[in-house]
C-alpha cells in the first residue's frame, strides 16, 4: 500500500520562500505522475503543479506558475515543490498527490493522496 507523507510546511512571511517534500513509502507503477493540490478554507480544491514519472515535464495552476517549481527523485521516492515570493492567497493546506495520468481525473479518484500539510503566508 502506497503512502505520501508531506513535510516542510509552516509559516512564512510575504515573499519568503518554502519547500514542501513528500516521502512515498511503497511502490506504484512507473508511468504514475505526482504532483501537489492545494485548498483553503470555503474554496474548492486547486491544482498546483505535477510532474511526470521522468520528470521531465511539468505543469502548474495559473496561481503559482513562475513562483512555484515541482520536481522528483525516483531514487528517494520523493516529490519536491518548491516555493517561491509567497503572497497570503497560498494559504492553504497543500496535498501531496500520485496517480496514473491524466493528473485532470486525480480529483474524482483513481489517485492515492497524502494527509496534507498546512502552509500559512502572513503580511
Amino acid at each position: 500500500q502506497v503512502q505520501l507523507v508531506e513535510s516542510g510546511g509552516g509559516l512564512a512571511q510575504v515573499g519568503a520562500s518554502l519547500r514542501l517534500t513528500c516521502a512515498q513509502r511503497g511502490r506504484t507503477d512507473s508511468d504514475y505522475g505526482a504532483g501537489w493540490f492545494r485548498q483553503s478554507p470555503g474554496k474548492e480544491r486547486e491544482f498546483v503543479a505535477v510532474v511526470t514519472w521522468s520528470g521531465g515535464s511539468a505543469y502548474y495552476g495559473r496561481a503559482v506558475k513562475s513562483r512555484f517549481t515541482i520536481s522528483r527523485d525516483n531514487s528517494k521516492k520523493t516529490i519536491y515543490l518548491q516555493m517561491n515570493n509567497l503572497t497570503p492567497e497560498d494559504t492553504a493546506v497543500y496535498y501531496c498527490v500520485t496517480g496514473p495520468p491524466p493528473a485532470t481525473a486525480w480529483a474524482r479518484g483513481g489517485a492515492i493522496w497524502g494527509q496534507g500539510i498546512q502552509v500559512t503566508v502572513s503580511s
